[in-house]
Formats: structure tokens, sequence, C-alpha cells
């Protein structure tokens, strides 16, 4: 059995979305303009989202210490919080619905590594969480994943598959607790 060779490894043509001097100007602009920008300045920082090709809804809330890979990749819907350190690991799309809550240091990762793979080929598979639901604090969302609306994760779960709409679990893997009531 051969493991990764990682000399062989190539990121594949236009896995970014865009191209190499777009991302580096993201990357210095996030430093200088969105990382360091005042808390309360949350209209600039949806600005500068905007500005790369990120959609984004009316009043979302995001933390300046929020962590993008690509903003082209993500849609925020009207109203979401995303809060500090939050991680949106953009290889793929993740989209956000409307009044969702994305609590500080959660993790939303679209993407990894074929580990079958001796040339370790990196793959990217989109997140979607619904409107109305709440990530609570320092939850992981794994590639591929989709959370149906109204739906709570408790602090410091793991989700690795679909969960329906309008229930609450917690745990790492994640188990369903029960129906949420409004």
């Amino acid at each position: 059995m051969e493991y990764q060779n990682l000399d062989q490894y190539k990121t594949p043509k236009g896995f970014r979305g865009r191209s190499a001097l777009i991302v580096q100007l993201w990357r210095v602009v996030y430093v200088i303009f969105f990382k360091h920008s005042p808390q309360f300045l949350y209209g600039w920082r949806r600005f500068i989202l905007r500005c790369f090709g990120a959609q984004v809804g009316k009043n979302v809330i995001i933390r300046p210490s929020a962590q993008i890979t690509y903003p082209w990749k993500i849609n925020l819907g009207d109203h979401c919080w995303i809060g500090d350190e939050v991680v949106l690991y953009t290889l793929g799309p993740i989209t956000i619905g409307a009044n969702a809550v994305i609590s500080q240091r959660s993790y939303l990762c679209t993407g990894s590594h074929d580990y079958r793979s001796p040339h370790f080929d990196i793959y990217a598979k989109p997140i979607h969480i619904a409107e109305k639901c709440w990530l609570a604090t320092d939850v992981y969302v794994a590639p591929g994943v989709s959370v149906g609306a109204g739906t709570v994760i408790g602090a410091r779960s793991s989700v690795f598959k679909n969960v329906p709409a309008g229930k609450v679990g917690i745990g790492s893997p994640l188990v369903i607790l029960k129906d949420r009531i409004e």
C-alpha cells in the first residue's frame, strides 16, 4: 500500500474559484481591513465581503475575528450572525440561511484530502445551514453536510451527517435528542 506522496500533489486548476492574484489580494485585504476593523463595523465587513463576490444579506453580523478562506464561495442570509473566531473553510460553497447563528469558534469545513490516494487529492463538498439554525460554541461541520431549518446543535458537537429540520442534538458524533419546540 502506498500512502500519500506529497511531491505529487497538485491543486486542481480553478479549484480556488479565482486567480492566485485575487486570492492573495483577499488575504491582504482580510488582514489589514477586515480582521483589524472595530467590532461594531458590521456594515464595513459586509461591504468588503461583497467586494470579493460574497452574497451577503441584510443586517448580517460578522465578527472581525471570523476567518473566511474564499469569500466568493459564501452565501449569508439576512440577519444571520457569524461569531468570534468562526472558520468558514470555503474550499466549496457554504450557505447560511436567514436568522441562523454560527457561534464562536465553530468550524465549517467544506474540504479535505482523499487519504486513499497517493496523490492526496483534495476535494470539496458544499455545506448548507438552513434558516433559523443555531450552531452553539465550537461546533464542527464536515464537508457535504446540510442542517435543516430551526435545528440547534449543542456546544462542541461534531456533525458528519445531514440533520433534519427542527431538531436538537449534541455530541461527537452528533446525536439527536429531541424536537425543537418553538
